[in-house]
């Protein structure tokens, strides 16, 4: 049952931090299957298993090129993550401008404190 609810979206696929690293690396550029396993340090068939589900939810696309197969990223299933996190980001700029208004205040303090010491 687990399996299946790693495959059914882009949410599910990416929680599992070794996909994150491979889209990591194939944002970057086409990558064949070899050169993964090299950069992640992993072997080859636990690469491929990730592979398998990112392809499953259209998170990489797949061509022969010889011998060899060359995965590329796909980041149009990224798009429901991005409109999700996005929605929070309001609340990320909110927390922050209050966070700037609070150091210009403590910063002021600190100068008038400077200035009247003299």
């Amino acid at each position: 049952m687990a399996r299946a609810a790693t495959t059914t979206d882009a949410f599910n696929a990416v929680a599992e931090p070794r996909r994150r690293q491979i889209l990591d690396l194939l944002a970057a550029g086409e990558l064949p299957v070899n050169d993964l396993v090299a950069r992640l340090g992993v072997a080859q068939p636990l690469v491929s298993k990730h592979l398998r589900v990112l392809r499953e939810v259209g998170l990489v696309d797949v061509r022969d090129e010889g011998r060899q197969r060359m995965y590329r990223l796909n980041g149009e299933p990224l798009k429901p993550i991005y409109d999700w996190v996005r929605a929070y980001e309001r609340s990320w700029s909110t927390r922050f401008e209050r966070l700037d208004a609070v150091l210009a205040e403590l910063r002021e303090q600190e100068q008038g404190d400077d200035g009247s010491d003299s």
